[in-house]
């Protein structure tokens, strides 16, 4: 099996001691304090604040969090090729209480899961290509990675990275 890479997320914490308008500071976050141990569902996606990223990734995946921790999730995780400031205004925006958001602002992790992808052509620059991922203390057990990546499809394929396909998935385990 393929174990998920070992890298350091830039992440910003609420810290409630620092006051003022604006009370968080920096915290590195490992991959092995993200997924050593745990069962973790981890869906990567272009870009926050995008269309289908808005009204149906994350949404599907925030409404079924429960369900997933009812079949041993320990975390369900976003990642996608954005920094820290704008994972967590999408956040607020979109309500998010439930599904971790996690910025891979340099797509180090991105690139070396071998799902970074050039989208200049819609003018992002390099992000992830969508997918999710089942991961196990770290190992990748199953993967979900939306058709035409290796071409580099210039569309936005959403067919099987969604919640839907993956709670079916656990439901056979």
């Amino acid at each position: 099996m393929t174990r998920v890479p070992a890298v350091t997320f830039k992440t910003r914490v609420r810290n409630e001691a620092l006051g003022g308008p604006n009370p968080f500071e920096w915290k590195d976050l490992t991959s092995d304090e993200i997924f050593a141990g745990k069962r973790v569902v981890v869906f990567s996606l272009p870009g926050a604040f995008t269309p289908t990223c808005s009204t149906s990734h994350l949404p599907r995946y925030e409404e079924h969090y429960e369900a997933f921790k009812a079949l041993g999730v320990d975390a369900v995780v976003c990642l996608s090729v954005n920094d820290a400031f704008v994972m967590f205004q999408w956040g607020k925006s979109q309500d998010a209480k439930n599904v971790f958001l996690l910025p891979d602002g340099s797509g180090e992790f991105t690139r070396k899961m071998g799902m970074l992808v050039d989208k200049s052509n819609v003018g992002f620059g390099m992000r992830s290509w969508r997918y999710s991922m089942y991961v196990v203390d770290g190992e990748i057990r199953k993967m979900f990675v939306e058709p035409g990546f290796s071409d580099n499809c210039p569309t936005d394929p959403f067919e099987v990275s969604g919640a839907d396909t993956m709670l079916d998935y656990l439901k056979t385990l």
